[in-house]
C-alpha cells in the first residue's frame, strides 16, 4: 500500500518498511542477479583449469629452450626424457612431468662467506712449499647433462635440486688438491696454473658425470700471495726477464757472428773461385804456349832432319863423284901401266 501524498496511510495498520539494499556504507548480504551464477561457475572452472595447467596437473607442460623435461609413468616406472622445446602432453594422475634447467650455471668462489649454494667463500690453497695463496674470484661453469635428466631426477630431485650440493661438495677439495701440487713460485707460471685448471676440470667431471652434471669451464684469475711471497715472485720474474733478455742478446750476437762468418766464407769462396779461374786461365795459356813450342820444336826438328838428309845426299853425291873420279884416274893409270908394259924394256930404260 503506497501512502498518499498527505502522509496518511490508506490502510491500518501501515505496512512494515522495506529493507534497504546493500550499498556503500550499508551492511547485509547483496542481492545476486540470477544471470551472475553461471558466470561465477564458469570463472571457477576456468580458474581451476588454469591452476591445473600452471601446476602441470592438466597433462600439458611447456618446455623452454633452456629446459628439459622428464615424464614419469607411475604405473610402469618408465621415464621419458624430452629434450625438444615446445609443448608436451601426458596423462595426468597416471604420469607426471618434471621440468629441469639445462642452461649453463655459474658456481662462484668469492668473498669472505657463503651466500647461497652457487656463491661460496673464496678459495685458499696451501702450496707444496707450505706457503698460502688464494683466488679472489674463481668461477666454474656447469650444467645438467640433458640426456641424463632422468638420472638427475632420481639422484638429486626435481627442478633445481641438482644445483644445491654436488658442485659445492667436490669443487673446493679438487681445486685445492690440483693447485696445491705446485709451489708458490711454480704456480705463478701461467702454464702451470692453466695445467692445474685443466686437471681440475677432468677430475671434477669424473666425480660429477655419474650424477648427470658436467663442468664446462673453470675460470681462474691470477693467484694472490702474501706480500713477501708476491715480492719474491716479482723479483724472480724480473730476474727471469733479465736472463731472457741476455739470452736473446746472446742469440743476436751468435747470429751476428754466424752471419759474419758466413759472409767471410762467401768472400773467401769467391776469392778462391776467382783464383781458381785465374790459375785455370794461366794453365790454359801455358798449355797453349806448350803446344806452340812443341809445334815449333817439331817444325825445327823436321827442318833439321830435312837439311841433314839434303846434306847427306849432297855428300853422297860428292863421294860418288870422287869415287868415279878416282876410278877414272886409276883406270887411266892402269892403262898407262899396260901401255908402258907393252913398250917394254926400251921405254923403261
Amino acid at each position: 500500500m503506497v501512502p498518499s501524498d498527505n502522509g496518511i496511510p490508506d490502510s491500518w495498520p501501515p505496512p512494515p518498511p522495506k529493507k534497504p539494499r546493500q550499498g556503500s556504507g550499508s551492511s547485509g548480504i547483496p542481492d545476486i542477479p540470477p544471470y551472475a551464477v553461471p558466470l561465477i561457475l564458469l570463472g571457477l572452472i576456468v580458474g581451476g583449469m588454469l591452476f591445473l595447467v600452471l601446476t602441470g596437473r592438466a597433462g600439458i607442460v611447456n618446455i623452454a629452450d633452456t629446459e628439459v623435461a622428464v615424464i614419469v609413468n607411475y604405473i610402469t616406472g618408465e621415464e621419458e626424457v624430452i629434450r625438444t622445446p615446445g609443448v608436451a602432453f601426458f596423462i595426468p594422475w597416471l604420469n607426471d612431468a618434471y621440468v629441469m634447467d639445462k642452461s649453463p650455471n655459474e658456481f662462484e668462489m668469492t668473498g669472505e662467506r657463503d651466500l647461497d649454494y652457487n656463491h661460496v667463500q673464496e678459495l685458499e690453497v696451501r702450496a707444496s712449499d707450505g706457503s698460502k695463496f688464494r683466488f679472489d674470484s674463481l668461477s666454474l661453469q656447469y650444467q645438467l647433462i640433458p640426456g641424463d635428466a632422468a638420472l638427475v631426477l632420481q639422484d638429486s630431485g626435481p627442478r633445481d635440486s641438482f644445483k644445491r650440493n654436488w658442485v659445492r661438495a667436490f669443487a673446493r677439495a679438487v681445486l685445492r688438491d690440483e693447485f696445491g701440487r705446485y709451489s708458490s713460485e711454480a704456480i705463478a707460471d701461467p702454464s702451470n696454473y692453466m695445467t692445474a685448471t685443466s686437471e681440475s676440470k677432468i677430475r671434477l667431471n669424473k666425480f660429477l658425470n655419474p650424477h648427470g652434471i658436467e663442468i664446462l669451464q673453470i675460470i681462474t684469475p691470477k693467484p694472490i700471495f702474501v706480500a713477501e711471497v708476491e715480492k719474491a715472485i716479482e723479483d724472480r720474474k724480473n730476474a727471469n726477464q733479465e736472463v731472457e733478455r741476455l739470452r736473446i742478446e746472446q742469440t743476436k750476437l751468435v747470429n751476428e757472428l754466424d752471419r759474419k762468418l758466413a759472409e767471410t766464407e762467401r768472400t773467401k769462396a769467391s776469392e778462391y773461385e776467382e783464383a781458381l779461374g785465374i790459375l785455370g786461365a794461366s794453365k790454359i795459356n801455358a798449355e797453349k804456349e806448350q803446344v806452340k813450342i812443341e809445334k815449333s820444336a817439331d817444325a825445327f826438328k823436321i827442318s833439321q832432319i830435312n837439311e841433314g838428309k839434303a846434306e847427306q845426299l849432297r855428300k853422297e853425291a860428292e863421294a860418288r863423284a870422287f869415287e868415279n873420279a878416282a876410278i877414272k884416274s886409276a883406270e887411266g893409270l892402269v892403262a898407262r901401266v899396260k901401255a908402258l908394259e907393252m913398250r917394254g924394256e926400251i921405254l923403261v930404260r
